[in-house]
């Protein structure tokens, strides 16, 4: 029995035989040729035929992952239609008399050494797109078929997988699949989740260390890796299968119903995510949008303020993967315990009460301005709500307001769309939010409440201090009835109110919540169905 690791991208347990992928070598030889017209056109056969392929790819990535998943292939197409990437491969052709093979390969090289430089992660990923695209045209130019893979019920293990190779996969004969290389941003572990396959990359020693027909263990929430394990390890494997199938089971029947009370008291399920990598399991587990995305994440794993740009493709690719589902995204909330060395904060004695969230913003207004102009520039792409963090009184919302405002002018007077309503929100997270929330209420269009913090400074309780964790009760009256406070407040204004915090998810408050007046519940996206199910277990008439 071996234990090998690596990242798990896409969750579940997967228990089978070993089949190692077999990629089909698409190196070439140099051939001088001495019809360069003919070469020409030969090379643009073949991209014909690679674009014609591509569809056909797209379509069945349509039918099976929809049209967010599907969406890399026609990105495929486009780049085969590249200019600077034609043009480097005809330019080759036509002053060195070389072979179209040939010319690819090393346009290929150029260009996916390029990308791979770049300090965008992005950017970087988009190396294997090249090389991807161009393997199919030398494979057309060749009359070599794609790679594949032998055997039913398999664990597909591989140095790394194209987008295309993952999309291609029988999905009725692999259980999960296992990858040397790769990248939990990459298309292809996105692909992965949204097929809702297992899935580990990034697993060293993964192919000296295993072979066809090999028994195997995959666990795509821990990136654990099991070789032959022994029966014990299988049994313990085998239960923990069983119980991940009993809650795939609970989905199934959950799925696409209604958030209905007995009585017919609907409430809106959403859920919290912090990064585009979790879309594949917002939409696995049905949620109905996205009431929570925490777009700190970016600066936290940048060594550098994110630019407008990277910011904007992130917020645009998750909106269009929600298809018109209601998106809300947090503006930074950075501070307390969430530190990115690079803001520069100064050492505070009582961080969660100091520089943080909107104080940042509004001190900072170019990092403010950067964010909400990437945000207006994604609403065009779907359907955004902004969310402010940590406001504490009507003169920050009034500046915020008249920033976004600024914003959109500036965006307007440079002809970029943006969407012609975007729905602004606060966060009800401090005491004084909830008791002057019939000021803020008229100047929003929605209130979310971060249960975790109204909690803490409500209590005085530091949520980080373990110690004190008995203090810190969550059902306390004084932080329900601040809820409650601010639910009044919000529908006497015509704003609607949800909860983002931990407390969402708590079921034995769902009753509580909804009597409140709460519209929208957002949570975890494994505590969708499952408060989807106390939700329609409710009969609010008793």
């Amino acid at each position: 029995m071996q234990k090998l690791t690596g990242k798990g991208v896409s969750g579940a347990i997967a228990i089978g035989q070993a089949s190692v992928f077999q990629r089909r070598d698409a190196r070439v030889t140099r051939v001088k040729i001495t019809d360069i017209a003919a070469e020409k056109e030969r090379f643009e056969a073949a991209k014909a035929e690679a674009i014609a392929e591509l569809d056909a790819i797209y379509q069945k990535a349509l039918r099976e992952v929809g049209e967010s998943g599907a969406q890399i292939f026609e990105i495929h197409s486009m780049m085969l239609e590249d200019d600077d990437y034609n043009e480097s491969i005809c330019g080759l052709i036509e002053s060195q008399a070389v072979n179209a093979e040939y010319a690819v390969a090393v346009t290929a090289d150029n260009f996916a050494e390029m990308f791979a430089a770049m300090d965008d992660s992005y950017m970087q990923a988009r190396a294997a797109d090249v090389r991807d695209i161009s393997n199919r045209l030398i494979n057309c130019l060749s009359g070599r078929k794609q790679a594949g893979a032998s055997g039913d019920s398999m664990i597909l293990c591989a140095d790394d997988l194209a987008p295309s190779e993952t999309v291609s996969l029988d999905k009725s004969r692999v259980l999960a699949f296992v990858t040397t290389h790769g990248s939990s941003n990459s298309h292809t572990a996105i692909l992965a989740r949204n097929m809702n396959i297992p899935a580990v990359i990034g697993v060293d020693g993964l192919l000296t260390s295993v072979k066809d027909g090999d028994m195997m263990i995959v666990n795509g929430c821990t990136g654990e890796i099991i070789i032959n394990p022994d029966e014990a390890t299988l049994d313990d494997a085998r239960e923990k299968q069983r119980a991940d199938q009993e809650k795939r089971q609970l989905l199934q029947n959950l799925r696409g119903k209604d958030n209905v009370t007995l009585d017919g008291r609907s409430v809106n399920i959403y859920a919290n995510i912090g990064s585009v990598d979790n879309i594949g399991e917002v939409l696995a587990n049905d949620a109905g949008g996205i009431g929570l995305f925490r777009s700190e994440f970016l600066y936290l794993e940048s060594d550098d303020y994110p630019d407008e740009e990277q910011q904007f493709r992130v917020y645009k690719k998750v909106l269009e993967s929600m298809a018109g589902k209601k998106v809300i995204i947090r503006t930074l909330d950075i501070g307390a315990d969430k530190q990115a060395d690079y803001f520069g904060l100064a050492k505070e004695e009582n961080p969660a009460l100091g520089m943080r969230a909107i104080r940042i913003c509004l001190t900072r207004p170019e990092i403010f301005r950067t964010q909400l102009r990437a945000l207006y520039r994604a609403s065009a792409y779907g359907n955004l709500g902004i969310m402010f963090p940590m406001i504490t009184s009507t003169d920050e919302v009034e500046e915020i307001l008249r920033i976004c405002k600024d914003v959109r002018q500036e965006l307007e007077d440079a002809g970029i769309e943006y969407a012609d309503r975007t729905e602004l929100g606060i966060m009800v997270e401090t005491p004084a939010a909830a008791i002057i929330s019939d000021r803020l209420a008229p100047l929003v269009d929605f209130f979310s409440v971060g249960t975790n913090d109204l909690t803490q400074y409500t209590l005085a309780c530091d949520r980080q201090n373990p110690a004190l964790e008995r203090f810190c009760d969550t059902h306390h009256e004084a932080v329900l009835r601040l809820i409650e406070f601010a639910a009044k407040n919000a529908h006497a204004n015509n704003a609607w109110i949800g909860i983002c915090g931990e407390l969402a998810a708590d079921t034995s408050l769902t009753e509580a919540f909804l009597r409140m007046g709460i519209d929208e519940l957002s949570v975890s996206p494994s505590s969708v169905l499952k408060l989807r199910d106390a939700v329609r277990k409710l009969d609010l008439s008793k």
